[in-house]
């Protein structure tokens, strides 16, 4: 009688470790000061301009109660009508940057975008587990909730754990704008023009530049630059599994 009390209590303090383990945080750590927006705008790639994309960032951070920073969306812009190309990486402050969790994902913008040979050996610490929004939620990637619906944006909307790891950048690997001439930013963040499936295979009208929340998928799985997509319509990101996510920045 006495082994089987001792073996319960042993039984019940694992599990209550076990528990503990999967707790989830009760909020963000007061360094958060980079997340993936847990939503889109809903209009495709028309985010109102870059402009209409920080104020995006800004009003989830207030919501997230990091309102004080000031956030901006890690978007590029090409050169249009005279006006500058913009690289998303000149817009993010010099780091280091943290997740929800108060973890790393990069010391400063040569660690994040691998400047040098040693540091893209390095890497920067963007993964599934710690690329969290500002709820602090796991974006969920490929494989995620397989369906033949789940390339839907109606359906995305319902089934929250349907993949849509594809985020908005607009941005070469480096984190600088691609050259003037074909489209890479939906119009500079003003566009959600339908498109087709030889936009994604030859870059022809409407198109974004995404890169991959989970570090998986298609092209070279990269974070910020794997491949453009069939259009910038809602649906058209939707068919290669995006709903209009995108990252945050504070740069101060």
């Amino acid at each position: 009688m006495k082994t089987s009390i001792v073996a319960g209590l042993t039984l019940s303090a694992l599990l209550g470790s076990a528990f503990a383990l999967a707790a989830p945080q009760s909020g963000p750590d007061p360094k958060m000061n980079y997340f993936v927006t847990s939503k889109g705008l809903g209009k495709g790639g028309n985010l109102g301009g870059i402009e209409g994309a920080d104020r995006h960032c800004q009003a989830l951070a207030t919501a997230a109660g990091f309102g004080s920073k000031t956030w901006r969306a890690y978007l590029s812009t090409q050169a249009r009508a005279g006006k500058p190309a913009i690289n998303a990486r000149d817009r993010i402050g010099k780091g280091p940057w943290y997740n929800y969790r108060g973890e790393v994902i990069a010391r400063d913008l040569g660690h994040l975008h691998g400047d040098t040979l040693d540091l893209a050996r390095l890497g920067n610490n963007i993964t599934k587990l710690t690329n969290l929004t500002e709820k602090g939620e796991v974006v969920p990637g490929l494989n995620d909730g397989l369906n033949p619906r789940s390339r839907e944006y109606a359906y995305m909307l319902e089934q929250t754990v349907s993949n849509r790891h594809e985020t908005l950048t607009g941005s070469q690997p480096d984190g600088r704008a691609y050259p003037a001439g074909k489209d890479y930013t939906c119009n500079n963040w003003t566009s959600d023009e339908h498109g087709t499936s030889d936009n994604l295979r030859e870059n022809k009208g409407a198109n974004v530049q995404v890169g991959m929340s989970d570090r998986n998928g298609g092209g070279n799985g990269s974070w910020n630059s794997a491949h453009g997509t069939v259009g910038c319509s809602q649906q058209d990101l939707a068919r290669t599994h995006g709903i209009g996510m995108y990252y945050c920045f504070a740069s101060n």
